[in-house]
């Protein structure tokens, strides 16, 4: 094999190719084979010893009575593994000396990461847009996933990961920076939904692809990009979009007819869609808008209204992810279903629904909150659910 280049991929996967042949970590082979081999590759610029090994493999794990013999039978599983890559690579590639291991130095090899994380520093450097433009490029397609994503939980990834993941999140910015201003919306947008697949939870993001969306025309995917981008926020931090985000998507909503439409078609798009029972729901923004008007309408009329927070929590204090999930899925179908096709609700934060009551005055809105309650355990017994309320009168606006 003498000669021959050696291409090491860890961003996206881990797998390793030469003369034609592959191997990687999508087979079956142990999880600490591929530990060993990704340790040994990366800091391939110094010896390992045998302890510092020993301690990556096992920790503090109850193992062999002879960790020594054990890392033997390790790198023989690790050495097995690269002569699939044939020439004897396993005894070639990975050297023994003095008690200490290395890759062995003299391997013509490539790394994508020293080439993805060149590229970035080589574009920032650059002194012209241009230059800029092609070194990042070139960055973002080597980057084709987060940093050895199968073995994510080992300490010493941890931090690499999130730099690797940083520094492609930003490089995916300042590029798409540069392409909007060069009128590529087209690639940018396609950048962007890249990114945003490996960074689902960058607004920034989701804000360029809207602004990209809606230069190109395409209002209604940009609709969707912001329905999207909302619902993932809310669900996973109980945050709402910036009011940057919600002027993109104003005016999206208000430029998707292009031309002038009369009344009748109008009224098509304005009517709720099947037959519509029980209480209608909404996100916090349409709902917020909902109460604006209510508390106009009600210091005109001077007609009983209030609000109820209906919270959630578990019976010691917050409930698990999953069981949280469940039940407010759970309970957002019985506010549906138990009130009033009048009464408007919303989930206003991970634990919590609002519910507007027009025309009801505070005894007849506690016994609706209490029914909810009711109904919910009645139908779900098991849940470790604690729910509880609070009603007050909305302020009219005056």
């Amino acid at each position: 094999m003498s000669g021959e280049k050696v291409q090491i991929q860890m961003l996206g996967q881990f797998s390793i190719r030469m003369g034609g042949q592959e191997i990687s970590d999508s087979d079956n082979r142990s999880r600490k084979v591929w530990l060993l081999l990704a340790y040994i590759i990366y800091c391939r610029s110094r010896n390992i010893s045998q302890e510092e090994l020993i301690n990556l493999l096992w920790g503090d794990e109850v193992g062999s009575s002879n960790p020594g013999n054990a890392l033997k039978t390790m790198f023989h599983r690790v050495r097995t593994t690269l002569d699939q890559l044939g020439g004897n690579a396993g005894h070639v590639l990975i050297i023994r000396k003095n008690g200490t291991y290395a890759w062995n130095p003299n391997t013509d090899c490539t790394l994508d990461t020293d080439d993805f994380e060149a590229q970035c520093k080589e574009g920032s450097a650059a002194a012209d847009e241009s230059g800029r433009l092609e070194s990042f490029l070139r960055a973002l397609a080597l980057y084709q996933g987060d940093f050895l994503p199968k073995l994510t939980s080992e300490p010493w990834i941890v931090p690499l990961n999130a730099y690797f993941h940083n520094l492609y999140v930003q490089t995916a910015r300042d590029t798409v920076a540069i392409l909007e201003t060069q009128g590529r919306m087209d690639e940018a947008a396609v950048l962007c939904r890249k990114a945003a697949e490996i960074e689902p939870y960058d607004e920034a993001l989701y804000r360029h692809l809207m602004r990209e969306l809606l230069d190109l025309g395409r209002q209604r995917e940009a609709i969707d990009v912001y329905q999207n981008m909302s619902d993932l926020m809310f669900q996973n931090f109980g945050v709402m979009p910036s009011d940057e985000a919600k002027a993109l998507y104003r005016e999206a909503v208000r430029t998707v007819n292009e031309r002038e439409v009369s009344l009748g078609f109008v009224r098509e798009q304005l009517r709720e869609p099947g037959n519509s029972v029980g209480a209608l729901f909404c996100d916090y923004d349409f709902f917020k808008v909902i109460y604006h008007a209510e508390a106009r309408a009600v210091a005109r009329s001077g007609d009983a209204v209030h609000i109820g927070l209906l919270s959630v929590s578990g019976e010691g204090g917050e409930l698990p992810r999953r069981s949280l999930d469940i039940c407010m899925s759970n309970l957002q179908e019985l506010i549906c279903s138990c009130l009033r096709r009048g009464d408007v609700a919303a989930r206003c934060s991970l634990t919590q629904f609002i519910i507007l009551l027009p025309q009801a005055n505070y005894e007849n809105s506690c016994m609706v909150m209490e029914r909810i309650i009711k109904a919910f355990v009645r139908q779900h017994p098991h849940s470790p659910a604690a729910l509880r309320f609070s009603v007050q009168p909305l302020e009219p606006n005056v």
